[in-house]
């Protein structure tokens, strides 16, 4: 067993968002990301197989999906799709995510 702490990840940045990995194995990896107002991951997509969630831990923001899918993000939302389909996150307040990707990649 392992226990993590996010409380201990709760930084952020003016200039980029701020990454961490909270665990990484074969199986799936969890990364937490801070988003400033208006920072975000920009809509991407990865050519494998496998399946991405993202979490909203705290704040207020967007997911971002393709040709301009725009859902509403608020504290305890998850988004999960395939991680080949395309996916972002836009953060209108600050905002804190939880990450789980797998396979990890």
């Amino acid at each position: 067993m392992k226990k993590v702490s996010l409380s201990e990840t709760d930084q952020y940045a003016e200039n980029a968002f701020k990454r961490f990995i909270v665990h990484d194995s074969p199986y799936f990896k969890i990364l937490n990301f801070n988003f400033r107002a208006g920072q975000e991951l920009p809509v991407h997509s990865h050519e494998i197989e496998g399946q991405v969630s993202i979490l909203i831990l705290e704040g207020e923001g967007e997911f971002l999906g393709k040709d301009g899918a725009v859902l509403p993000a608020r504290p305890g939302d998850v988004l999960i799709s395939d991680i080949s389909e395309p996916h972002g996150v836009r953060a209108q307040s600050d905002l804190r995510v939880l990450v789980t990707i797998a396979p990890p990649i």
